[in-house]
């Protein structure tokens, strides 16, 4: 059934690395998808269009850039004709002192990466979008749903970006064009694992009952794949999701409830 969600699409990924950037990108392809992968490093993008069977396109830009940003939005025009789905998956984490003690220039870099450079992707494919019916996919964090003490920096960042996510989704709805945000919590990933293990090594225990532990919070009582998180942005890239805009689709196992 998936397989065909995204045949004849052109997707757009930024912020592609690997962890959730490369499931995007694997399972927007997966699902019929081309797919334009946009980050910084080149040889990171290489490595993650290696896995892909299909047609792809790396395009190194820096979503901070104005220069960058219109050379891949005419690159990718140029090459396919057409632009259906932008996923803004590009961000950094800020400060995690204290917001008593925080660090201004992190928050700045965060806010410049992640909310302006989200909205620059947007702005520079509006046209594109506009003439597909296109969709844009927001993906933000279940940091917004708590008010945990070190996060403070990181919630004004995504809290910012779904701000500005609901408003492009009024603002854009006259043009055919949906906007949509994906909510995460904790994602089972190769960098979670390095994390738990630190905790473990840290309390005396072993990565498993780190990960009982912090998965006993949710009602599933487990955390979710890469690849899970991936597929609900396939979803709101598809036609299926037509008439949704605007919303937040949380990903987390019953972690937190919307």
């Amino acid at each position: 059934m998936s397989g065909a969600l995204l045949d004849g699409k052109v997707v757009v990924v930024s912020g592609v690395g690997p962890g959730l950037g490369r499931s995007i990108c694997v399972e927007a392809a997966a699902a019929g998808a081309t797919v334009v992968l946009a980050a910084r490093t080149e040889s990171r993008l290489r490595e993650v269009a290696a896995e892909i069977d299909g047609e792809t396109l790396c395009v190194p830009t820096d979503i901070t850039d104005d220069d960058a940003v219109r050379d891949l939005v005419s690159r990718t025009v140029e090459k396919f004709g057409r632009v259906d789905a932008l996923v803004n998956n590009a961000f950094s984490v800020p400060s995690m002192k204290p917001l008593e003690r925080t660090d201004y220039d992190q928050i700045r870099d965060s806010l410049d990466l992640t909310v302006l450079g989200g909205l620059r992707m947007t702005q520079a494919f509006t046209p594109a979008l506009s003439e597909s019916n296109g969709a844009v996919v927001m993906i933000n964090s279940a940091v917004v749903r708590h008010s945990e003490p070190r996060y403070g920096s990181y919630k004004l960042t995504k809290a910012a970006l779904l701000a500005m996510s609901q408003t492009l989704a009024t603002e854009l709805g006259g043009k055919g064009i949906r906007v949509n945000s994906v909510l995460p919590g904790y994602i089972w990933s190769d960098q979670l694992k390095w994390y738990f293990g630190q905790i473990a090594e840290k309390y005396g225990i072993t990565v498993d009952q780190v990960y009982e532990q912090t998965a006993a919070r949710s009602d599933l009582k487990r955390l979710p794949e890469p690849a899970e998180i991936a597929r609900a942005v396939v979803f709101l890239a598809s036609d299926w999701a037509n008439a949704i805009t605007g919303q937040t689709l949380d990903v987390n196992c019953g972690e937190y409830h919307n």
